[in-house]
């Protein structure tokens, strides 16, 4: 589905009535193609700190063209610097230092990433070292524009060597919808956790089963597409009235498909038997499937809030603690809600949806030291996608669309694909070590949250 605003805003018309009026000129974002390089051009790194002296290496691992001095007459794709050897507030102005003269010799659509300390787990002049990185991230990636990201990745002592699949993920177009973002790797005692090393980086997920649970269309089939792509044999689960969509997509994919509804008493062990018996148990479960039945809280009826509540959150909670209980889910597999913009930030009209959207950012807290606790490299984290383009936006009224897009960094809505492969970065082998975090795909809203 296109934005004709940007579309517009793209023209040599609109490029002068935008600039004239100081309306947004959104950047085009570059997105992955299959087979494409991960990063196209050259990524700075600096900083003085526990992961300076390997980042080069373990950028060039990844393919990534990466340098320790900025070249010459060449403009650079991103920039990567270590703070964690920041220790007190007087040090900070090296950010400053390092990012002020590069910011103008950076390519469209840049990366920035800086990497820190998770501020909990140091103290004194250190932590206030530490939290101020989140400010100054959170600002850059409303500054930078031109479709730049900019992310902070704390990693915890001891979890130095499992960055590299969050790292490949937030320097290349995979992250293109995801920006002022803290990736925390190794505070939930997964610190300890062996980091898969997979034998086709292209297809990371082959030999594992994906669930997805509103697999039909939308974002749910998004997620199955990339998962399918990474070389997982995707269930697709759906209502009954979705069964011949679902079927449609599945059978394109190769997969198999589950028609059931979710809040049915006996779905959790349905879903667990069926998984069990027909795939030997399941890598990676997409909590995804969802409904809003929007009022105001004054005109909210009993039926409007249960049937909200019991689709988004019971569900997944149920279907959750069924796998792990029976022990369907495999050793170092991956559990991802599909939370909202809305459970952080609220919406009007919306105190049902954002209850359960905040509450599936609950499962995930409630449930990422109990699953790191186990010994089998278990993650759960969650997702929070902001406006993201489908047929169920489309519906939304121009104005209340128009406001949706462009309230963000980026000026502009995001795609379903930008969900899925954030996802898939999740359920990667290699991020064994991202357990309980919550990542907005919102193109980071500048309002709310």
């Amino acid at each position: 589905m296109s934005d004709r605003y940007q579309e517009f805003a793209s023209s040599p018309v609109g490029r002068i009535l935008v600039k004239n009026l100081g309306l947004p000129r959104p950047t085009p974002l570059t997105r992955h193609v299959e087979g494409a390089p991960l990063v196209t051009g050259t990524v700075l790194v600096g900083g003085t700190g526990r992961l300076a002296d390997t980042l080069p290496a373990l950028l060039t691992g990844l393919d990534v063209h990466a340098v320790t001095e900025p070249p010459e007459d060449e403009r650079l794709r991103g920039l990567v610097f270590d703070a964690t050897g920041l220790t007190s507030s007087t040090q900070l102005g090296a950010l400053r230092d390092f990012f002020a003269p590069r910011l103008r010799g950076l390519t469209t659509n840049p990366r920035v990433v800086v990497l820190g300390t998770p501020p909990d787990q140091v103290r004194g002049p250190e932590r206030v070292a530490q939290r101020a990185l989140e400010g100054f991230t959170r600002s850059l990636g409303k500054e930078i524009g031109q479709g730049g990201t900019v992310q902070l990745v704390q990693v915890a002592p001891g979890a130095e060597d499992k960055v590299a699949s969050t790292l490949a993920f937030l320097l290349s177009p995979k992250s293109a919808y995801v920006s002022g973002q803290v990736v925390r790797i190794g505070t939930h005692g997964t610190s300890e956790v062996t980091v898969d090393q997979v034998a086709d980086p292209d297809r990371p997920l082959a030999g594992k089963v994906a669930l997805v649970t509103g697999a039909s269309r939308g974002i749910g089939e998004a997620i199955a597409r990339v998962l399918h792509r990474d070389g997982a044999r995707v269930v697709g689960l759906d209502v009954p009235q979705a069964a011949s969509e679902l079927q449609s997509v599945m059978d394109e994919l190769d997969g198999d498909w589950l028609v059931l509804d979710i809040t049915a008493p006996d779905a959790p062990q349905r879903i667990a038997h069926e998984l069990r018996e027909r795939h030997g148990g399941v890598d990676v479960v997409v909590h995804n499937a969802g409904i809003t039945r929007d009022k105001r809280l004054a005109n909210m009826s009993e039926d409007r809030w249960d049937s909200v509540i019991a689709v988004n959150l019971t569900a997944p909670e149920r279907i959750t603690r069924e796998l792990l209980d029976q022990g369907v889910l495999n050793a170092g597999g991956s559990i991802v809600g599909v939370a909202s913009i809305a459970g952080i930030a609220g919406n009007v009209g919306q105190t049902n949806y954002a209850a359960s959207k905040a509450g599936v950012i609950g499962l995930v807290d409630s449930l990422a030291d109990e699953v790191a606790e186990r010994g089998d490299a278990i993650t759960i984290n969650a997702v929070a996608p902001g406006f993201i383009i489908t047929q169920m936006t489309a519906a939304v009224p121009f104005a209340t669309r128009e406001v949706g897009q462009r309230l963000n960094a980026m000026a502009q809505g995001g795609l379903p694909v930008d969900v899925a492969e954030t996802i898939a970065w999740y359920a990667h082998p290699g991020s064994r070590a991202v357990n309980g975090n919550v990542v907005r795909v919102c193109g980071q809203m500048m309002l709310g949250a």
